[in-house]
């Protein structure tokens, strides 16, 4: 198993298409990049913990390729955008790769460099040594699949799952 810590804007999103991801064994919505302990929602909706809403992604490379996994990253978020998905305002909205060592480091940058194709402007996507990871509250955990009918879900979540389904249909357990 292989297992990656990226931040994509809100969690709910990217944890929406990861849950759905073949090969996928675990998608948990949590926070990283920070300097406080155990942080809170409360307290990084604040944008003052240097925490970002990210999810720890836990897959089998064998079923669903590295590649896919931040293919799906770049595709269902605006990488170019700076602490900012949409009405998500904030250093804790960025657009991260939280690395764990040197090797998945390079990893992270080359799929930068390899994505940046993808885009007319520049990728603004940091790359952040991983430091403790805290599992969000479990509210925010398995979010769309709880609450399909929540406006957030229908307005943000949904356009982006089905951009997934469009580009990463034979990848997904729903499609």
């Amino acid at each position: 198993m292989k297992e990656f810590t990226v931040a994509a804007g809100c969690f709910w999103c990217l944890d929406a298409v990861y849950q759905r991801t073949r090969g996928v064994e675990s998608s948990v919505c949590g926070y990283t990049g920070g300097n406080t302990f155990e942080p809170t929602y409360e307290s990084v909706c604040t944008g003052e913990t240097g925490h970002a809403e990210a999810i720890r992604v836990r897959f089998d490379e064998t079923v669903v390729p590295e590649d896919v996994i931040m293919d799906m990253f770049f595709t269902t978020h605006d990488p170019t955008s700076l602490n900012r998905q949409g009405y998500d305002v904030g250093t804790q909205y960025r657009s991260a790769l939280f690395y764990s060592n040197e090797e998945e480091k390079e990893f992270f940058r080359a799929q930068i460099e390899r994505a940046q194709a993808m885009f007319d402007k520049p990728i603004v996507t940091t790359l952040e040594p991983l430091g403790t990871f805290y599992p969000a509250e479990d509210i925010h955990q398995d979010f769309e699949q709880r609450n399909p009918y929540n406006g957030y879900c229908q307005v943000i979540i949904d356009p982006k799952l089905r951009k997934a389904r469009e580009y990463y249909k034979m990848w997904l357990r729903d499609t």
